[in-house]
C-alpha cells in the first residue's frame, strides 16, 4: 500500500477527480434533479470527470467554482460521521449515493456504491 492510500481516512478509495467547466462538452449526461451535466470519469485514464453546472443549479457555489477530489466510501453515512457536510447524502443515478464535506476550504465528494440484490 502507497503512503498516500495509507494516510487517508479508514475505507477511502480515490474514485476521480471533478472539474467544474464553462462550457458543455460533447458527450455530457445531464442530471436533471441536479441541474448539472457531467463526462469523463468513466472513460479517463486519469479519472478526470468535467462537470457543466445549469444557470439555476442551487448546488453549493464551493462545488460550482472548485475542483474536488471524490473518494468510494464503504459507508457513506459512516464516513460522514464528524465533518462538515456541504451536500447531504442524494443519488445522482442507480446505485450510487454520493455527499459532500468541506475538508480545509476545499470540496471532497464521497460515493458509496449501492448493491441490491
Amino acid at each position: 500500500m502507497s503512503e498516500f492510500e495509507t494516510s487517508l481516512p479508514p475505507g477511502h478509495r480515490f474514485h476521480h477527480v471533478g472539474v467544474p467547466v464553462d462550457t458543455p462538452l460533447p458527450g455530457m449526461r445531464h442530471i436533471a434533479h441536479l441541474k448539472f451535466s457531467v463526462t469523463g470519469y468513466e472513460s479517463s485514464p486519469y479519472r478526470y470527470e468535467w462537470m457543466h453546472f445549469d444557470d439555476d443549479c442551487t448546488l453549493p457555489e464551493l462545488v460550482k467554482t472548485r475542483p474536488h477530489i471524490c473518494f468510494e466510501v464503504d459507508d457513506l453515512d459512516a464516513a460522514l460521521v464528524g465533518r462538515e457536510v456541504l451536500i447531504a447524502p442524494t443519488s445522482p443515478g442507480p446505485g450510487l449515493r454520493v455527499a459532500f464535506i468541506v475538508h480545509e476550504g476545499a470540496p471532497i465528494e464521497l460515493l458509496q456504491i449501492v448493491h441490491t440484490p
